[in-house]
Parts: C-alpha cells; structure tokens; sequence
C-alpha cells in the first residue's frame, strides 16, 4: 500500500469508527426506557427526542433553511423522524420477539435500492451478501421461538425502513446548502419531524403525562446522547462516507441493545445470540466495500447527511433501533 493510500484510509476509518458510535448509542434506548421512561408513550417518548433537540441545534446553529431548501429539509424530516419514529413503534408494540428489529435490519438492502434509483450506484454482489447476512445475523440476535406475525406490525416495520433508507439516500442526493454544516442540518430535520409528531401524538396518547425527575433524566439522555449528538454525527459521517456504508453501521444497534441487555439487566446471551452478533458485525464490515460504479456523469456528490434505523423501544425481553 503506497503513502498516499495509507494516509487517505486514516481519516476514512476515523470518520467510519466515530460514526458507529451513534448506533451503538442508539441500542441503549430500550434500556433508557424501561428503566427511565413511563411506560406505553411512545408518540410522546417521540416528540421529547426529536423537538427539543432539534430547537437546540437550531439556536446553536442560527441557520434556518431558505428556498428550495425549505421544503427539502421538510421532506427529509418527514422521512427520517416524522414518518419513521411512529412506523417504528407501531411495529414494535405490535410485534413481539424482536422481528420489528429484524424488518429494520432490511434498511441496508432498501437502501442499496434506493441509491440504485436516486444515485445511480450499482449495487454491488457483495453488499447485497451484506445486507443478507446482516440481516440472518440481527434475526439470530433478536428473535424468539414464540415470535408470531401480525401483518398490520410487519407492513409498518417494512414501511419504516423504507422510509429511512428514502430518506439518507435522498439527504446523500441533495447534500447542503453551501456554508450550511451537519449540525444546521440534524437541527432542521429533527425539528420538522417533531413539529409533524406532536398532533400525531396528541391524538393517539392525549395530554402529555406527569414527568417525575427520574423521567427528566431519560428523556434528556435521549434527547441529548441519543438524538442531537447523536444524529449530528450521522450526518457529518455521511457528508464523507458513501450513504449505503454508513446505512450498514445501523446493524451494530441491536447488537448494542443485546449487550447492553446483558451488562445493565441481567439478561441473558444465548450461543445462538454470539452468533448472530458474529453475523451482524461480518454484514456491517462486509458493507463497508465501495459502491458499484455509478451510471450518472461524473459529477462529485455533495456533501450529505442522513440516518438510519435504531433499534425499537420494545424488542423481546431476551435483548433489545430504533428511533
């Protein structure tokens, strides 16, 4: 390997290593809950993650979006927060044992989908292997023998990944105003997902409960570690990675949320499970190949941003994307 090679696979594995931080993060958000939160409020759970993280970046930003920008990042809100945040938790309150996990571990492949249509990238044989393996591997993780299906759960599971996958695909195609940085960005798309989440949740759970401290301190960790750190880093690794290898990083958060499980809750790891975080972990790095050549004129992308799936707030009580 030449100089030159080495010296530009640094910051690349650096930007990588960082940005796996956020779904690791994202996989103590069923821990967070259980412990922290008051039970059966996930639209409300919604709202306290996205609004007031999102009104704080904009504060700390000072950049609102103009122009066609308005409307896109209304798009992109709608997409990976609004549209997402409550198909993820139809499906996780509708189906049991983990299987709303495994219909978000289809994310990678939806994406590979999408960047064939919006970015003209070729999926390549390998990361479609990816995706699949990733995919048997968060399964292995996750599910249990009773695990049955109701299709209403399973179509919002499929629907939510669809609409995450859109969304980072079409964030990697538009990428940023000029002088507009990830943290404007993360800031404008939490707060149109929030906006667009409160009359949903106020017409589905009523008036927001009593929050006791103990609920102050989970909904802050959430919001803070969780959301506006959290998603500030997504966007600023996929302003400098490929969109579809920084999708296969989501994998890692049911792994997180199992070990999690394991270390705070005194659950417990199965061989089975080992195995499937094996698998996951071989999808996630597997995913990490270059992008099929692109049938477009050679154009450098824009500089992007975008999310993709957590694990959910209720997988199966053996282990634990999310939103």
């Amino acid at each position: 390997m030449s100089a030159a090679s080495r010296s530009g696979s640094a910051p690349h594995t650096a930007t990588l290593a960082l940005t796996a931080l956020t779904p690791l993060a994202w996989g103590s958000t069923y821990a967070v809950t259980t412990e922290f939160l008051p039970p059966d409020r996930p639209m409300f759970t919604a709202v306290m993650r996205a609004l007031p993280a999102g009104l704080a970046l904009l504060v700390i930003g000072r950049v609102l979006p103009r122009g066609v920008w308005i409307w896109r990042a209304a798009v992109l809100g709608v997409l990976n927060i609004g549209a997402f945040f409550p198909l993820l938790f139809l499906a996780a309150y509708r189906l049991p044992g983990g299987v709303a996990a495994v219909l978000g571990a289809v994310g990678p492949l939806f994406a590979l989908g999408f960047a064939a249509l919006l970015l003209a990238e070729r999926p390549t044989t390998r990361k479609v292997l990816a995706g699949v393996l990733g995919l048997v591997g968060v399964g292995l993780v996750v599910l249990r023998a009773e695990a049955r299906l109701d299709m209403v759960g399973v179509l919002a599971g499929l629907a939510g990944a669809a609409s995450m996958s859109a969304g980072t695909v079409l964030t990697k195609r538009w990428g940023r105003p000029e002088g507009v940085g990830a943290l404007a960005l993360t800031g404008w798309q939490l707060t149109a997902g929030g906006l667009l989440l409160v009359p949903v949740a106020l017409l589905i759970e009523g008036a927001p409960p009593a929050l006791s401290g103990e609920n102050l301190l989970g909904y802050a960790y959430l919001g803070i570690v969780g959301t506006a750190v959290g998603y500030w880093i997504w966007f600023r690794g996929i302003s400098r990675l490929p969109a579809t290898s920084v999708a296969f990083l989501a994998l890692l958060s049911p792994v997180s949320a199992a070990v999690i499980g394991w270390a705070a809750l005194g659950q417990s790891l199965s061989p089975i499970q080992l195995l499937g975080m094996i698998l996951a972990l071989g999808g996630t790095l597997l995913g990490q190949a270059p992008a099929g050549p692109s049938r477009r004129a050679a154009t450098p992308p824009q500089p992007t941003s975008t999310p993709t799936s957590e694990t959910p707030l209720r997988p199966p009580a053996t282990t634990a994307r999310t939103s």
